[in-house]
């Protein structure tokens, strides 16, 4: 802070830019200007906030959003537990997109995009005791803003808890604050105004999936400018200067705002008054007040930048045009373009943090496409400045394989109700590297294999042959299986590391595997029958209890079904074999009744099993 340091140093300082400073101000109509008047306002201006600056320290992240009564968001709290990449999954109309705009528009308090439409309050009616209630949970890395609000962590972090409130449309939300010290919310808060808060959070930036295209343009050209910005925000002139060259601006425009609302005091009382007398004829006993609001918005009065700055694309030596003028999947790729510079590049420290909002972002890119831009949005928190937060109906868009990924599923529960269900966190997982390789390399293999995420019922199969006959089956009887997922293993192995995953928040699978055989053909130790072992540890894994059935087909699927075992093309001669025999899908059809409905009648060689012994007098 300024007065950490010497006086004489901040005053050579302002010997050296005088001219600098009346060069900026003689634009706004300020032509004198000293360093006493400065140094007062900058006392003046202190207040408690959370240092970002101080090498060393780390950002603040978003850690939780719980939202009420917003939208298509009813009585039921929806929470959502924030981390380095959140992917929000779910039907169409479920209520993703709400979430999304929900921290968008608190971090838009103090301007009119912070108020609500009557379309933003529930059945579009305002109801007292159903009024849009957004609260957000901050990890900050200091003592401040004071005591009272910060929630000591278990792991020594600091949380701040606040909460908006709408009571009306086109109206400023209530703010509040969680005292920790009182156990109550307060109407007072951490940080302070609007604009002072916003600034120590994250800053969004969101894209619509189906944005227009002037929309989409101002979203690219706003993150490449607010990375500009940053960097101007820390251009000192004298590194020995407290201030940044832009904070000293910003500090002058403060001074000169407050100085034009005092000087006109008195005639803003007079037209207080004036108006007010008027106003007693109609309405006895009211008055009317002039709220200038000085301080509020104060970085929107100087910008280093136009604010008509445009991206202007096009052919080498040829017309450029601006990118609202581009085809839907050039603007997404520029986009991407855009995120995979950001990043890349190496934010200094004091640097503020970011959020991205995106709305499906699969919509107009190619397959290879989505797999990069995938790569982009995993790479993009590495930086450590950035959090993000998706939608998508793609199972490209979800990798086990990293650390830092929360699976959230938005649904419709009784009474059509949005609710969500965390569905996935890899510290709850519990995830070996054995199992993050098992799951990369099946995401190589299988990009779509994520898709149970997005809900129904679920059987994890050995292989390629179970999966194409129950698949087939599903196509049969469309209306009966339309809600069931078959999840390919593709081995053994790889069994138990799904597992781990559907554990997190299925309430019941099946496993089918194939018991093979204890010894080969040349009367060695199988290993295929080794890995049985490793299947039914999956019965010791937390919450495996109730929740997990084993079933095993002897020896393995097209014996224990077809009577023999194809030699070659197994997936293919078992298509061709359902296709072909009704005798053969049915046997298949009972198979999946069982694994989905343990009621119902199981199939001739095939065991449920819990110990490796059962299997024993099976092989």
């Amino acid at each position: 802070m300024l007065k950490n340091y010497r006086n004489d140093v901040v005053l050579t300082y302002y010997q050296r830019q005088r001219y600098y400073l009346r060069l900026e101000f003689s634009i706004l109509g300020c032509s004198n200007y000293n360093y006493r008047d400065f140094s007062m306002a900058k006392k003046s201006a202190v207040s408690e906030v959370v240092s970002l600056t101080e090498e060393g320290t780390p950002r603040p992240r978003l850690h939780k959003l719980i939202i009420q009564n917003f939208r298509s968001i009813g009585s039921i709290p929806v929470e959502i537990e924030l981390d380095d990449i959140v992917v929000l999954v779910g039907a169409n109309n479920a209520g993703k997109s709400s979430i999304l705009r929900a921290y968008e528009i608190v971090m838009s308090h103090g301007s009119s995009a912070g108020k609500l439409n009557i379309n933003d309050f529930p059945n579009g009616v305002v109801e007292r005791e159903a009024l849009p209630t957004i609260e957000l949970q901050t990890i900050v890395f200091s003592d401040a803003p004071g005591e009272r609000w910060l929630g000591v962590q278990s792991n020594g972090e600091f949380l701040i808890r606040e909460r908006w409130i709408w009571d009306s449309p086109t109206k400023d939300p209530v703010r509040q604050g969680f005292d920790v010290q009182k156990g109550d919310w307060d109407t007072q808060v951490p940080w302070g105004a609007p604009n002072v808060a916003n600034a120590k959070r994250p800053r969004p930036h969101r894209i619509d999936a189906f944005a227009s295209p002037d929309a989409q343009a101002n979203e690219i050209i706003n993150l490449i400018s607010s990375l500009l910005k940053e960097r101007v925000q820390q251009i000192k002139s004298d590194p020995a200067q407290a201030l940044s060259d832009y904070e000293l601006v910003i500090e002058k425009i403060k001074l000169l705002q407050t100085k034009a609302v005092k000087a006109t005091e008195a005639e803003v009382a007079s037209i207080e008054s004036e108006i007010t007398k008027y106003l007693d004829r109609l309405f006895p006993n009211h008055h009317v007040k002039f709220d200038a609001k000085p301080e509020l918005d104060i970085e929107k009065a100087y910008t280093p930048f136009k604010a008509t700055a445009d991206l202007l694309m096009g052919p080498k030596d040829g017309y450029l045009s601006g990118i609202a003028n581009q085809g839907s999947g050039a603007r997404r790729t520029l986009l991407w373009a855009a995120l995979k510079y950001l990043s890349e590049a190496k934010d200094r420290e004091g640097t503020r943090p970011h959020v991205l909002l995106l709305d499906e972002p699969e919509i107009c890119l190619h397959p290879s496409a989505i797999r990069e831009a995938r790569t982009v949005l995993y790479d993009l928190p590495q930086t450590g400045n950035w959090q993000v937060m998706i939608t998508s109906h793609s199972p490209i868009f979800i990798d086990l394989s990293k650390d830092n990924t929360t699976i959230v599923r938005v649904y419709r529960g009784e009474g059509n109700e949005v609710e969500s269900t965390t569905l996935y966190r890899p510290t709850r997982a519990k995830l070996d590297d054995d199992d993050k390789k098992n799951l990369k390399m099946l995401n190589v293999c299988d990009p779509y294999v994520n898709e149970f995420f997005f809900g129904g019922r679920q059987i994890i199969v050995e292989g390629d042959t179970e999966y194409t006959a129950f698949s087939i089956i599903r196509d049969m009887y469309v209306d009966e299986y339309k809600d069931v997922q078959i999840i390919r293993a593709r081995g053994k192995g790889i069994i138990p590391s799904l597992a781990k995953v559907l554990l997190q928040f299925s309430k019941q699978f099946t496993i089918l595997h194939d018991t093979d055989s204890p010894l080969t053909a040349a009367g060695k130790g199988n290993p295929a029958w080794g890995m049985n072992g490793t299947i039914a540890s999956v019965l010791k894994l937390d919450n495996a209890e109730g929740c997990v059935r084993l079933v095993a087909c002897r020896t393995c699927f097209e014996t224990a079904l077809f009577g023999k075992e194809s030699k070659d093309e197994k997936p293919y001669r078992a298509f061709v074999r359902i296709q072909n025999d009704a005798e053969s899908a049915e046997k298949v059809k009972a198979l999946l009744d069982y694994l989905l409905d343990a009621s119902k009648p199981k199939p001739v060689n095939c065991l449920e099993w819990t110990a490796i012994e059962e299997l024993d007098e099976v092989g």
